[in-house]
């Protein structure tokens, strides 16, 4: 409690964190672009390689750590990050390492813009009568269908898919289990295109990002959308009809 009331008394701390990984994001985006790369990772690739077998412990953990980092700080090279894990580790591992990394980034995020922002602006919808309540109570009651669709539309950006649930106060475990869940199908995506990474740079190419919007890709993950869609859709006709 006491420590509670020290940070009403001072709520600047309380958006510190979140000014913090903004101000890393800026600083990032213009000095990290160069060096978190496709060609900074052909250039290492062996490097790599020989490091991951030697000590396979601290390449998992300096990977996880890297790529946790990238994404709390909304740093460039999420995408290269995915890739590598898949080159370094497999499919299996690969997915496991790249999954915990960016949900862990992600969590970062959420406390951070919950500690600051949303406290404030949960405080605000609470106590508001009009639109901003009834935004509120429909997040509420559909909190995680909501929370899958925006993991699993690939035209939210991960930024705003962390940031937003933290704004309008979901429940933290919902959060954590729904961003788990939900990076699975594109991290598996990203992850099978590290496998082969090394055959597309001894041909001299650059890996091709752009198999996530194949139909055979994209019409799954859209599949699953619709599918975490459904309960509110169903909610909203009851509703209409009044059953």
């Amino acid at each position: 409690m006491q420590k509670a009331r020290q940070t009403d008394k001072h709520p600047l701390l309380r958006h510190a964190p979140l000014v913090l990984i903004v101000a890393l994001a800026g600083i990032g985006a213009f000095t990290l672009r160069n060096y978190l790369s496709f060609e900074m990772l052909r250039e290492n690739r062996s490097l790599l390689l020989e490091y991951q077998d030697t000590h396979f412990a601290l390449m998992v953990a300096g990977f996880v750590c890297v790529y946790t980092l990238i994404v709390a700080c909304s740093l460039p090279g999420a995408a290269v990050a995915s890739v590598t894990g898949g080159f370094l580790f497999g499919i299996l591992w690969g997915g496991i390492f790249n999954v915990l990394a960016a949900s862990l980034g992600a969590v970062v995020i959420f406390q951070a813009a919950r500690i600051g922002l949303g406290q404030s602006l949960v405080a605000k919808m609470d106590a508001s009568d009009g639109t901003l309540k009834r935004i509120k109570d429909g997040l509420t009651e559909n909190e995680i269908s909501v929370l899958f669709l925006l993991r699993l539309v690939p035209a939210v950006p991960f930024f705003v898919a962390n940031l937003l649930p933290a704004l309008v106060g979901v429940k933290f475990r919902n959060f954590v289990l729904t961003t788990v869940l939900g990076i699975i199908p594109g991290a598996l995506v990203f992850t099978w295109i590290g496998v082969g990474l090394g055959e597309v740079f001894d041909r001299g190419g650059n890996p091709d990002l752009t198999l996530l919007w194949e139909p055979q890709v994209i019409g799954p993950i859209l599949g699953l959308s619709a599918l975490a869609a459904l309960p509110i859709i169903i909610k909203a006709v009851r509703r209409k009809k009044g059953i």
